[in-house]
Order: structure tokens, then C-alpha cells, then sequence
């Protein structure tokens, strides 16, 4: 079969991106203006000539004409007064009278509107014509306004069209953004473009792609006019006034009153929430919410965590104008509405109910159900509206993220336990749209994964309303040849907990902070540490000299456009293959084992490079702002913060900070002071730990999970390495774990993905313990992670549950081997089929091997010690 017939369009940029056009082609321009059609009308019309083509021009718009009048076109004028009918059939005969091969330029198709009065007929006029166009070899150029017709009508034009692009006007800049190319593909083909002298400049950086959309959006995702339900009535009464007349009634009491109701059917009720909505956000938030809003119902807490963080900052009269420091946010939501929509129409719904009353599935069970989720469907109308989504972004990369309603709101942030699923977003719309909605169905899955569902039972929300909503966020960074990343992402806390010097005040907070992906600071990655910042004393740093280059990042998180797949890779390498600007701010060279800043003149960090932010902390305003924030955020929510960001720095060394989420901090361990023991025998003293991040005092311990360091380091194979989490988890699913205190002692960092750093445990396979502790020996070469901020860490705060590294070895430290090392392993009687594994795993049943003592541990966060003894039980166990 021969290749189609390529053509120029007469506009050699727009060829390139689009790969020419083809014979058969129907070009649906969508334009702001009829000039912006005359502007590529007229290349296109010059361009046949030149090629001696037949070119036709249909005329049946009162609108000035398109095509000055020349010899060589042919022009046909059709009145569409009489009707549907006769129109379509006098341009029928008109096509079928010219024949093949001929080119067409149509006047503006929303003009018929005026006569026929409704958009459909016109979307049926298209799909009569385009096709007989098709047919016969023709090359067609129509018009539609943008923003003036129903999503139902356009969506037909654009599946029966060929080519569908954008045409519109920002201020003085003129924007070309290809939608739908059918049959041809290339990395930047569905990128807005910027259109001057001839030339087509995409869009690479989020930010300013970001400020564009927003600016050029014409519609909201969803025009339901007909429905009595008050989810469309109160945006209809709303919809009657202008932007202006709204800013002016809004404090009236009509017009306050459905704000409110507007307000609880998109937020929420939940007391604080509805304090915050009502103080910051404004009518226009609120519809602005809903026209980017699929479906209906609420958009979850992650989403209303970031707009009410947002708006926060902009309302704010600090000491920094926010207007001109954060980036622009174009996310869409995912109402809750269209979770029970796609529950109940696959047969779902049930399952979900069993789980979620049962609280518990395994991993193989839940395989299963994932698998159930992804072979489900989609209503008509959401496909229509997710499609809309996805040519709004094109080919920006975007995040699917869980937004339940009970996720990240006061008291319970579910951080981690629900799915958060990049989307490189290259390749044709088809293949864009089906990996849109795999990631779609596995965030809705997720919500009864084995993690989350252990999460609400412990937290007592079995039983609670949990919607699943759905955030869709712009990825936010730059494109860097076939590699996307942002230059700087992490998380802050508003309160520093870790103190690893008295000089620093945990009242100005912490970041940790990384380059590229922030997908390295919130998740525990072996062999990687981020860079950790006390707000206060942003230049103190826990490590020294030599030991600086070994705490530090070693992989940046990317999206390759190329694979289109999320990849870590080395930063020596990534370094060598880009021309990173503003390299100098972020990587210091490593010279004999010490660190020193990179030379300007002569900036080579490919070799030696180390990931130290000395620059950016010194010459920019990062950590100015960065304090701003969480000050204003944490006086603003009346409670310490957590927020995870990424950052740009434009080549004036300006800052511009994306929030990208916001939710309550909870503080762990005791609220008042730890009373330690008075004088401990040495046969009753456990171990000492010098550097705990958590406190309190736990409840009486009996049993001790204990995985010896140099044992799982020397004698343990890949094989029951793997194995090892889920036969903890199966201890910890014990009804005695459940009811009784634990403490589990193991090797480097628990939940590490890194087997050979840890056991690979999951929260669900943890979470009944009181106190967890991660054991560093020299001899196995196990490094417990200060894991302060990641999502690891927040499972712990969140749970009550200490968290102690400690360190058998320090001299300073005193540590009972004798007690680890003798006591009879009680693991057989607890779980008798993986006997195999007693050489790896004791659990020493504390009574028995004492002669009915309990083990306790005492930790002091402020102070950073902690103590774990054995004691006489002297009155019931009480928690703390």
C-alpha cells in the first residue's frame, strides 16, 4: 500500500511539527479571532496555487471574507437559511461536481449556528462532510470559534477530523497548539507553540505553559444545563452573573448563601476546612474549581489542601509578594461522584464494601482485584470529558494523584497509602488516553490496597465515608532533550524536629530537599540521601567534611520522554549529556574527599560532581521564601504544616516556587515531658539510642522482633531477603501483636526497597508495632536513614510509633547483646510453618525469657535520648 501524499500547509514550521499534510485531510481550526483563520488560510491558499491545485471556496457566512477574491479559486456560495437539510445537500453535490483531489477552504462553521440555532446540527454537517471529503483525496480547512460550542459538538468534530489545532491570541503572542494529528506522531507535535516571523517555538517549561492555558481556556469541562440536581442549579444561578458583578455581590446574602453550598459540595465539611474556605477562598476559586471539575461531587483533601495553601500565600501581606514567586496552577479534578459511578457500573461496588468491612486483604488477593479495576469502563460522557483533560495538556507530562476525602485533612494524611501515577504523556492521543486511564483505575484501586486499608482500620475510619477523588496536576520542570525533571523538588515542615544542633530553632522548620523528581525526598531510596535544611540555619548541615559527599543525592528522578517512563539516573551521567543551566548553584566538585564550590568560569561537575545546594542557599532567595511560607501557612491553618513543592531558578537566579501540596503536621510522641527511670541494673538495660526524632513512653512490651544486623548481612540468601517483609508482616497480623506491645529491631532502614539496606517491609506489615528500631553495626554495613519527612516517616508519626536508630557500636551507646543474643526464639510457636526462617527472625516473648518482666522504652524527642529497660509490671498497661 503506498504511502499517503504529503502537503505543504504553506507554512514550513508547521510542517515540521505536524509532519506536513496529508491527501484526505481535514483541518479543523479552532481560533479567537477570524484573522487568526485568514493568518493561515492565506499560506495555505498561496501554496496550492503555486502547486496548481483546485481550490474551492465555500461561502455561507455573513462574516468578512476569509479569501480575497482570485481567478484561480473557485468560489461557491451556499445559504444555510433554508436549513440542515438543503445545506448539506447543495455542499454534497458542490464536492461531488469538483472530484477528487481538490483543495477547500470553509467559512467559519459557528456562523451556521446563527441560522440553525443549535451546534449539534452543526456537528452533524461535519461528520456528513468531512468523511465524503476524505474519500475523494481532498485537503479541507475549516473554522470554529473557540470556547462557543458544546462539548458534545466539538467532541464530534474532533473524532471524525484529522487534524484539530488551536489558533489563539495572548496578548500580543500568537499560539499554535496541534490536538488531534491523526496517523502522525512526533515528540513535540501536541505542544503549544508559540508563532512569530514564520517560525513555531514550543513551550518546554511547565510554568510558563501553566500561565498560558489557564489564560487561553475558553470552557468549562462541562455544560449540563437541563438537571434539577442543586449541583448544577447552584452553578447556574451563579453563572448568570459577570466575574465583576460577582466580586461585587459576594459578601450579599444570597449570593453568600450559595457560595457556602457551592463551598460544601466541592471542599467539604469538615469543620476546619470550611473555616479556612470560608476566610480565603473566593466565589471565583470555587467556580473556577467546577469548570475544571470531571463529573461531579467533591475534589478530595490533597486538592483542597493545595488551593486553600494557595490562596493563603496571594492573600497574604507578609514580606514577600507571592504573586510574583509562585507559578501558575492548572489542575483538573476528578470528582468524587465519578468513583461510585465507576464502582457501580463495573460491579465493584460490593467487593469494595467486603474489603473495606473486613479491613484487610493480601497482596495476592489484592493483585487480583487491581486487575478488576483495570478492566473497567468509563461512561461516555467522562471519556468525552477526559479526552477534553488530555488536549488541554497535550504532551506536558501530568501526575494522576489520590485525593480521597479523608486524605490529608487534620488528624489522618493517609500519606503514601493511595497511588500517585506519572504520566509521560508522549505518543498519539489514542495511546495517551489509554495510559491516562491505567493510571486513573490503579489510584481508584488503590484505595483498598493492603496498606491503606490497615491505615483506616488502625486510625478508626473503617467505617467512614471514603470518596475517592482525583487531583490531575502538570508536571511541573523543564524538557532537557528527551529528559524532564523540575531543577529542585522536597518536602517542608512549618516545625523541625530533627535537631541535630542546639543553634538550630524547630520553629522556622526543615526541607529536604533534591533535584529533579521530588519523588527522592518523600520515598526512602537506598544508597540516597537528600540535601536536609534547617530553616533557621540553612548552612549547618549533620554531616562533616568527607561524609558530606557519601549523605548526599546520587540519582535524579526524571521522566524520559523517549522511554516514556519514569527512570532514576546517575547524576555524573545526566550532568555529562545536558548543558544544565544554573549547574553552579546546585553541585559542588569533590576534590580529595572534600567538597568545594564549583568555578564559575569553568563549571565541569560531571567529574566529581556532588549534590550540595551551597549556592542556591547563598545567592538566591530560596530560603527566604521557603520561610515565608510555612510561617504564613502554619498561622494561616493554626497547626504545623507539611508541604512537598518543586522550585525553578531562571537565569537571574529568581526563584519560582510551585506548591504542589499542603496538609496538617502532626507532631509525634509526648506532648508534655518524659520521666526516664531512676538507676537501671545492667541486666535490666536493653540499649541506650543518642539521636531519636520521636518521643514518649511506650506501652509495656512483649514481644521483640529481632533481625540481628550481621545475620541478615552474611547468612541470609537474595531469596529469603525477599521473603523476609512478608513473613513480618504475617507476625504482625498476629491477634497477639495486635493486642499486645511490640517492638521490632532490625538492620539499616525498615521499608527500604533496597534489600540488601533493610527488610522490605510495607506499612501494613508494621503497623501494630509500639516502637521500631533500626540497628547500624559497623561489621554488616547498615546505615539506619534519617527518614525525617519522607512518607516512611510520617506512617510512624502518625501511628504513635517510636522511632529509634541505634548504634551498637558507638561507645556512647550501652547495648545488651548478651540479652538479643540468648534469649529462645518464640517465633515456631507463633508461626510453625517457616520454621525456615528462625535463623533470620527471633521473637523473644519478653515474660517468659524474664521471669514475667515487660520491656519499656522511654524516648525523649527535645533531648534526643531514649532508653529501653525491662521492668516489674506494677499496674495495667496504659498507651501514651
Amino acid at each position: 500500500m503506498s504511502s499517503p501524499e504529503n502537503v505543504s500547509s504553506g507554512i514550513p514550521a508547521l510542517d515540521e511539527v505536524i509532519e506536513g499534510l496529508r491527501m484526505g485531510d481535514n483541518v479543523v481550526w479552532q481560533v479567537d479571532r477570524l484573522d487568526n483563520y485568514r493568518k493561515v488560510v492565506r499560506p495555505f491558499v498561496e501554496q496550492a496555487l503555486k502547486e496548481n491545485r483546485t481550490l474551492v471556496h465555500v461561502r455561507f457566512a455573513l462574516h468578512p471574507q476569509v479569501l480575497e477574491p482570485h481567478p484561480a479559486v473557485i468560489t461557491k456560495e451556499v445559504d444555510p437559511r433554508p436549513g440542515f437539510d438543503h445545506f448539506s445537500g447543495r455542499v454534497s453535490c458542490i464536492i461531488e461536481d469538483i472530484g477528487p483531489g481538490a483543495f477547500y477552504v470553509f467559512d467559519n462553521l459557528s456562523s451556521l449556528v446563527a441560522d440553525w440555532a443549535t451546534d449539534e446540527l452543526v456537528a452533524n454537517f461535519f461528520q456528513l462532510t468531512c468523511p465524503y471529503l476524505h474519500e475523494l483525496d481532498t485537503i479541507a480547512y475549516f473554522a470554529l470559534t473557540r470556547g462557543e460550542h458544546s462539548h458534545s459538538a466539538v467532541a464530534r468534530i474532533r473524532d471524525t477530523t484529522q487534524v484539530l489545532i488551536d489558533l489563539y491570541h495572548q496578548g500580543e503572542e500568537l499560539y499554535i497548539h496541534p490536538l488531534k494529528v491523526w496517523d502522525r506522531y512526533s515528540s513535540q507535535m501536541f505542544l503549544p507553540h508559540r508563532y512569530a516571523d514564520g517560525e513555531l517555538t514550543p513551550l518546554f517549561r511547565s510554568g510558563d505553559a501553566s500561565t498560558l492555558s489557564l489564560k487561553a481556556r475558553k470552557r468549562p469541562l462541562r455544560d449540563k444545563t437541563d438537571s434539577i440536581a442543586p449541583w448544577d442549579s447552584v452553578y447556574r444561578k451563579l453563572a448568570q452573573f459577570s466575574e465583576e458583578e460577582l466580586e461585587q455581590l459576594e459578601g450579599s446574602p444570597e449570593v453568600q448563601a450559595l457560595k457556602q453550598e457551592l463551598s460544601h459540595m466541592i471542599i467539604g465539611t469538615q469543620p476546619q476546612f470550611v473555616r479556612l474556605a470560608d476566610e480565603y477562598l473566593t466565589l471565583g476559586d470555587l467556580i473556577g474549581v467546577r469548570n475544571r471539575l470531571i463529573g461531579s461531587g467533591r475534589i478530595g483533601g490533597k486538592a483542597a489542601g493545595v488551593l486553600l495553601a494557595r490562596r493563603i500565600l496571594q492573600k497574604s501581606q507578609g514580606k514577600v509578594d507571592f504573586s510574583q514567586v509562585l507559578e501558575e496552577h492548572d489542575s483538573f479534578f476528578i470528582g468524587s461522584d465519578v468513583f461510585f459511578t465507576f464502582l457501580v457500573n463495573n460491579d465493584l461496588f460490593r467487593l469494595r464494601l467486603r474489603l473495606t468491612q473486613n479491613s484487610q486483604i493480601s497482596p495476592e488477593e489484592f493483585e487480583r482485584v487491581e486487575e478488576r479495576f483495570l478492566d473497567g469502563a468509563f461512561p461516555q460522557d467522562i471519556m468525552e470529558q477526559f479526552k477534553d483533560l488530555l488536549d488541554y495538556f497535550g504532551q506536558a507530562p501530568i501526575i494522576v494523584r489520590s485525593s480521597s476525602l479523608l486524605e490529608d485533612g487534620f488528624g489522618n494524611a493517609f500519606a503514601g497509602k493511595y497511588r500517585s501515577e506519572f504520566c509521560v504523556n508522549q505518543g498519539s492521543p489514542e495511546k495517551r488516553l489509554e495510559a491516562f486511564l491505567h493510571a486513573v483505575k490503579l489510584v481508584y484501586a488503590s484505595s483498598v490496597n493492603p496498606d491503606a486499608l490497615s491505615y483506616r482500620k488502625q486510625r478508626g475510619l473503617g467505617n467512614s465515608d471514603e470518596q475517592m477523588a482525583i487531583l490531575v496536576q502538570r508536571v511541573a520542570g523543564m524538557r532537557h532533550g528527551e529528559r524532564f525533571f523540575p531543577s529542585l523538588a522536597g518536602v517542608a515542615f512549618s516545625h523541625n524536629l530533627y535537631r541535630w544542633t542546639d543553634r538550630i530553632d524547630p520553629s522556622q522548620g526543615i526541607i529536604r530537599l533534591v533535584f529533579g523528581l521530588g519523588t527522592r525526598a518523600v520515598n526512602r531510596v537506598g544508597g540516597d540521601y537528600p540535601r536536609l535544611i534547617a530553616v533557621s540555619h540553612p548552612h549547618l548541615r549533620p554531616e562533616m567534611g568527607r561524609k558530606i559527599a557519601t549523605y548526599s543525592q546520587k540519582k535524579v528522578d526524571l521522566l524520559d520522554l523517549a522511554a516514556n517512563e519514569l527512570r532514576g539516573v546517575p547524576l555524573p551521567r545526566l550532568l555529562e549529556s545536558l548543558d544544565f543551566p544554573n549547574a553552579d548553584l546546585f553541585v559542588s566538585c569533590l576534590e580529595d574527599g572534600y567538597i568545594k564550590d564549583m568555578d564559575l568560569l569553568s563549571p565541569s561537575p560531571s567529574r566529581g560532581g556532588v549534590l550540595t545546594f551551597n549556592r542556591l542557599l547563598e545567592e538566591t532567595d530560596f530560603v527566604r521564601f521557603m520561610r515565608e511560607i510555612l510561617r504564613l501557612l502554619e498561622e494561616a491553618y493554626g497547626h504545623p504544616v507539611d508541604m512537598e513543592f518543586t522550585a525553578h531558578v531562571d537565569a537571574r537566579h529568581r526563584v519560582l516556587i510551585n506548591l504542589v501540596q499542603c496538609r496538617p503536621m502532626r507532631i509525634p510522641g509526648a506532648t508534655g515531658d518524659v520521666h526516664f527511670p531512676g538507676d537501671v541494673a545492667p541486666q535490666d538495660l536493653l540499649f541506650e539510642a543518642q539521636r531519636t526524632m520521636s518521643g514518649g513512653t511506650s506501652r509495656p512490651i512483649r514481644y521483640i522482633v529481632y533481625v540481628d544486623p550481621a545475620t541478615y548481612a552474611h547468612k541470609a540468601s537474595l531469596q529469603e531477603m525477599q521473603s523476609m517483609g512478608r513473613i513480618i508482616g504475617e507476625l504482625n497480623r498476629q491477634e497477639s501483636f495486635a493486642r499486645e506491645g511490640v517492638m521490632m529491631m532490625g538492620p539499616g532502614r525498615w521499608g527500604s526497597s533496597n534489600i540488601a539496606l533493610g527488610v522490605n517491609t510495607t506499612y501494613s506489615d508494621i503497623n501494630n508495632t509500639s516502637v521500631l528500631v533500626e540497628m547500624a553495626r559497623e561489621e554488616a554495613g547498615h546505615v539506619p536513614d534519617v527518614s525525617y519527612g519522607t512518607h516512611f516517616f510520617l506512617d510512624l508519626v502518625e501511628s504513635r510509633i517510636i522511632y529509634l536508630p541505634v548504634y551498637p557500636d558507638d561507645s556512647r551507646c550501652r547495648f545488651n547483646f548478651r540479652f538479643f543474643e540468648n534469649s529462645p526464639n518464640s517465633m515456631g510457636l507463633l508461626l510453625p510453618k517457616v520454621d525456615r526462617f528462625e535463623h533470620l527472625i527471633k521473637v523473644i516473648d519478653v515474660p517468659a525469657v524474664t521471669g514475667g518482666k515487660q520491656a519499656r522504652v522511654v524516648a525523649d524527642p527535645h533531648e534526643g535520648n531514649a532508653i529501653c529497660y525491662l521492668e516489674t509490671p506494677s499496674q495495667p498497661p496504659e498507651n501514651s
